[in-house]
């Protein structure tokens, strides 16, 4: 009886130490890659408006497990992509996940015209609850959505900067 108090005691006790810590932890997670894409914007804004041109530079959109279904709509398998807002200087995408947080990713063009330079910086912002384990799993966004922006964005800089290679 001394062990089962002893193990339920620890196990409260701990779950109130990891509840301090996930309320200490900031609420809104923000990954973020940028790429200078030697192009005018406009040129960039056809792939990135279209998710029917998405397979040509975001790598998991060949995948079978995806259904394409208008130019604004597409379901992943696991979640729903919907582009939300096309304007001159952004593309906002909504991430809604059928298992975890819904994500809001932005796609950003800063024209530097003297150099005909635009900047593409690619960000994706995710809001938590207040559960420890959502909290602490977390820090992975940046390990795993970084590397696949980062090789995403090389990808859609190619596709622009040589479109017949």
């Amino acid at each position: 009886m001394r062990l089962i108090k002893l193990a339920l005691i620890s196990i409260i006790a701990l779950f109130t130490v990891l509840s301090f810590f996930s309320v200490m932890m900031p609420s809104t997670v923000l990954v973020s890659r940028a790429v200078d894409i030697y192009a005018p914007s406009d040129s960039i804004k056809l792939y990135v408006s279209d998710l029917n041109q998405w397979v040509y530079w975001v790598k998991g959109m060949r995948s079978k497990d995806v259904t394409i279904k208008s130019a604004r709509e597409a379901d992943l398998g696991t979640q729903l992509l919907t582009i939300q807002t096309v304007t001159d200087t952004s593309v906002i995408t909504i991430w809604a996940s059928k298992k975890a947080s819904t994500q809001v990713s932005t796609l950003q063009f800063i024209k530097v015209p003297e150099k005909n330079l635009t900047i593409v910086q690619w960000q994706f912002v995710q809001k938590l609850s207040w559960y420890p384990w959502e909290k602490f799993a977390s820090f992975m966004n940046d390990k795993i959505l970084g590397p696949m922006m980062e090789e995403n964005l090389q990808n859609l800089k190619s596709l622009v900067e040589h479109p017949h290679e």
